[in-house]
């Protein structure tokens, strides 16, 4: 009878469920670890201006919000309203087209997330 050390049996890949959250390894469809946080359980919200590789057109970005797949589309779809203007959403951090830093802030305080200014 042969044992298999803990290590030696460590699923390495599967094409089961596709992408997987990194803290509750679930199927990033079927995780609600990020969904049920409160808004106040991550760490603050980077609101910074870039206008780096985008051919000199500035964009406001949100980074860090503790929301994933539809709820991260709604948030950025009230920001965007907010702000009058347009943007989309790229691996989770939401981009609104303009400097629009400041109204970003006051509407990410006002729904209840803590909120920073980043960059210069």
């Amino acid at each position: 009878m042969t044992l298999i050390s803990s290590s030696a049996s460590r699923l390495v890949y599967t094409t089961e469920g596709g992408r997987a959250c990194p803290r509750c390894r679930r199927p990033v469809a079927a995780c609600t670890c990020s969904q049920a946080a409160p808004p106040h359980a991550a760490g603050p919200v980077r609101v910074l201006l870039q206008s780096k590789g985008r051919g000199g057109k500035s964009v406001t970005l949100v980074q860090g919000l503790p929301l994933v797949g539809e709820a991260l589309n709604a948030l950025a779809r009230q920001l965007r309203t907010a702000c009058g203007s347009g943007g989309t959403v790229k691996a989770g951090v939401v981009e609104v087209q303009g400097d629009h830093c400041e109204r970003v802030l006051a509407e990410l305080q006002r729904v209840g997330y803590r909120a920073k200014r980043a960059g210069g």
